[in-house]
């Protein structure tokens, strides 16, 4: 995502407590990089679970995994050492979420609506998941954000 600014440290942060990325087959045909994760400022561990390794092109530093979601979590979370396992992909958090293999969620809000992709956490007919805000004073409080759209972009 260009053209947008994250609060001072916010990158730093993941970069210090990441040990390993989990991603998707879809995301990762989109961004075939392992190098800008994080602008570049984080080197590790990255998993793409698919269905098809077979056709996928080798890349340094990437393993791809064709298993089930939970094992793929076991693999990271081992090669994590310990540190976090960031999820880049609503489908494999999604899967994740329903058996409760879901630790906590960071959601960055760039004001941008993107008109293709895959929804965050979309589950037609699923049970409703409440979420806990880990910062702040109340817990259970909304968070609220206003935008309007910019003209000719």
């Amino acid at each position: 995502m260009t053209g947008v600014t994250f609060r001072p440290g916010l990158v730093e942060e993941y970069t210090e407590t990441t040990g390993a990325v989990l991603g998707g087959r879809t995301g990762w045909d989109a961004y075939p990089d392992p190098t800008g994760i994080y602008g570049g400022a984080w080197q590790g561990p990255v998993f793409v679970l698919t269905h098809h390794p077979e056709d996928a092109q080798p890349t340094p530093g990437v393993t791809f995994l064709s298993c089930d979601v939970a094992e793929a979590v076991r693999i990271a979370r081992e090669a994590a050492g310990g540190k976090n396992v960031e999820v880049f992909s609503p489908t494999i958090g999604r899967q994740l979420l329903e058996r409760g293999l879901i630790d906590e969620i960071s959601l960055h809000i760039v004001p941008v609506l993107l008109g293709d992709g895959i929804r965050l956490f979309d589950s037609p007919g699923g049970a409703p998941v409440r979420l806990e805000l880990l910062v702040g004073d109340d817990g259970r409080a909304a968070v609220d954000v206003r935008y309007r759209p910019v003209p000719g972009e």
